[in-house]
């Protein structure tokens, strides 16, 4: 047990360490203007946790990397279109009791964008439709592989060792604020999620990741535990990331302190849908 403890204090170590000094370095080349490379650094973290899991001495070649599609074909459908539904679901209430926040105008892609899009011959409808469509079919594939990144580390170290520790449920809650506070210096530094314009800054926005990072790694274990392979929960991961970028695509720009809210998962209506299925499995089981 005491070996079990050191191994999760020096995943923690490297994971957190490691990451953290690439958020900031991400909030220097922001603030310098160049936002492109700090994308490019974000995603570079996320395969911070795999790294922390290879120094704190987990094994690769034990987290299950056979697909068996045959035998886990119904988990497969469920990571590949269960985010796009639950998003969807999410953002349906939140236009649904916030109209005025529904725009397909495209002010929330920014003058360059639209800009380069009228250049490429796409007008903004024919973009949300490709970017719809590419939530649904190959998006999901390509976010997986970054995904895996986060997954080696979270499901397939961390979040075992806590439910070993501490039991199913407190495990999974634990392993959820952990992975929130992952994000926090994002939050906090370059309005990651949320911007800045909203009730308490940073901490409603830093709390509240941590409600998404909950459930959706309780959505996550349980496709790994189903399972045991460590494409389900990337595949999920990945697909909750593509499926996330169509609401904001279709909201109003400088919502406010209604980005906590929604459009997307992360907000605490729009994300309704994902924390009940998330309730739901924690009880059941």
């Amino acid at each position: 047990m005491n070996q079990e403890k050191t191994s999760v204090r020096r995943y923690l170590l490297w994971t957190f360490l490691t990451a953290w000094i690439l958020q900031f370095i991400t909030f220097f080349l922001y603030t310098k203007g160049n936002a492109a490379a700090g994308q490019l650094i974000m995603a570079g973290m996320m395969f911070m946790p795999a790294l922390g899991f290879l120094l704190a001495g987990g094994k690769l070649k034990e987290l299950g990397w056979k697909p068996q599609f045959r035998k886990n074909l119904r988990y497969y459908l469920a990571g590949w279109f269960l985010p796009a539904v639950l998003t969807a679901l999410g953002a349906g209430l939140y236009f649904l009791l916030f109209p005025q926040h529904f725009d397909l105008s495209g002010q929330m892609l920014g003058p360059v964008l639209l800009a380069q899009l009228q250049a490429q011959g796409l007008t903004y409808p024919t973009y949300i439709l490709i970017s719809a469509i590419g939530c649904l079919t190959y998006a999901p594939l390509i976010n997986t592989l970054v995904a895996l990144g986060e997954e080696i580390g979270w499901r397939g170290f961390l979040y075992p060792q806590l439910k070993e520790t501490y039991g199913r449920r407190k495990g999974l809650l634990l392993g959820g604020i952990i992975w929130g506070i992952w994000h926090w210096p994002l939050i906090f530094l370059i309005g990651y999620e949320y911007g800045f314009d909203y009730v308490g800054f940073p901490l409603t926005g830093m709390l509240l990741f941590c409600v998404f990072t909950i459930a959706c790694g309780a959505l996550c274990d349980f496709l790994y535990e189903k399972t045991s392979v460590i494409w389900l929960p990337s595949l999920f991961h990945g697909a909750f990331n593509a499926a996330a970028t169509i609401p904001l695509a279709i909201c109003a720009a400088n919502t406010g302190s209604f980005r906590l809210l929604g459009p997307v998962p992360n907000g605490l209506l729009a994300g309704l849908p994902m924390i009940l299925s998330a309730v739901y499995l924690l009880y059941k089981e």
